[in-house]
Parts: C-alpha cells; structure tokens; sequence
C-alpha cells in the first residue's frame, strides 16, 4: 500500500469523529501497519479486507473505537491474529504494555514483524494457547474470538482482580450464559460508533468480583 494522502485524510478525520487525537507518527505508523497487513495478508492468511479505504474504517477505527474503556497499564489482546485490536491500541497508547496472544504459527511471526518493523518495543508476542498462558492484565481484549462463556472459561484467569475484560462483538451480544460463569458478570454494553462502518458494533465490558450474590455496578 503505497503513501496515500487521502487514506492519511480520511484516518484523521475519522480519528476527529471518534475524539481521539493522535500525533502524526502515530498515524504514519497506522498506515504503516496497514502497509505491512496488505502486502503479508495472503502469505500468512491475515484478512480478507484488501481494499485500502475499507481497511482504515474496518482494522484501525473499528479497533481505535474501544480506546475510551481502555485502563491500566498492561493488556492482553486474546486470539489477536493479524494484530487487532492489539497493534493500533500499541501505537495509539504506547506507554501500555501489550501482550498479542495469538496460537498460530504464521500470524505470530507476522506480529513479530510488525513489531519489529515498528519499534513496538512495549508489544510481547506470545505464540501459545490462551488456555497455557499465565499472567494478570489490567485490560485484556477480543474481537469476535468466541462466545462469552467460551472466552472466559479460555482466559479468564488471565484479568486482574479490578481489571476489565472488552469484548468486541457484531450486532449479537450474548448475555444469557455469561452469569454462571463465577466471578464474571457483565458491567455495560456500549454501542460503537465506527465512521464509514455500515454495520453495528458493540462493545461488552465485563468485570469480575470475588463477592457472591449480585455485583453492584
């Protein structure tokens, strides 16, 4: 994906819909990653976007919209596959200490290059099962990876005791399974607002609490 000026145009103005401001190495290293995505994708099956304009609202706004709920200092993006919503929110927030857990033997090596390429030095690549990995995040995020329940029952050991879980879903958000799997329970569902995205996205952030009974929100 050559420069584009009107591709670096339109990311700025969705990033000004969005109200997120960004520097502009940030927004060159966006387009960067983008650069990398398309030029890789079909040698290590990344995505099935491949028109440039679509890739800007679909992978970098659609992933920049959750920036908002992001907290704490370290986060965990699970099955993060090509990078998303990992690598934007690493070049958006880079003092957040980002680990891409992703199974697959190509999309790692894909992310470590990205990695590389960027100078992402606050990314860790972690090539293993969700299941296998331990550690505690202060955020960690999917982005249609599974069903709630399966995602939690997967990588739910891996949130911090206060941390916050964002879900990325379409337009079906599941909640009827998610009460009984303790200590998870939904804290709100936010509808987001991608610019030039004709399709519904939601966002579910789920807390944890080591209390029995109703959590209070």
């Amino acid at each position: 994906m050559p420069a584009n000026n009107s591709l670096d145009l339109q990311l700025e103005q969705g990033l000004d819909l969005l109200g997120v401001t960004l520097p502009t190495q940030a927004r060159a290293d966006l387009l960067s990653y983008l650069d990398l995505l398309a030029h890789w994708s079909a040698s290590f099956n990344l995505t099935a976007i491949r028109q440039p304009e679509q890739m800007v609202t679909r992978h970098l706004l659609d992933s920049l919209a959750i920036l908002p709920w992001i907290e704490g200092k370290t986060l965990a993006d699970l099955g993060s596959g090509a990078g998303l919503p990992g690598i934007p929110l690493a070049i958006a927030r880079p003092s957040l200490s980002i680990s891409l857990l992703e199974s697959n033997g190509k999309k790692a090596r894909f992310l470590r290059m990205v990695r590389r390429e960027l100078g992402l030095s606050q990314v860790e690549i972690v090539q293993d099962r969700i299941q296998n990995w331990q550690g505690q995040y202060d955020c960690i995020t999917t982005r249609a990876l599974a069903s709630l329940d399966e995602m939690l029952v997967w990588g739910g050991h891996l949130l911090a005791t206060a941390g916050r879980w964002l879900a990325m879903q379409g337009k079906a958000v599941e909640i009827g399974s998610l009460p009984e799997i303790a200590p998870f329970y939904i804290h709100s569902i936010h509808r987001l607002h991608v610019p030039s995205l004709d399709a519904e996205r939601h966002l579910v952030v789920i807390k944890k609490t080591a209390q029995t009974g109703n959590p209070t929100t």
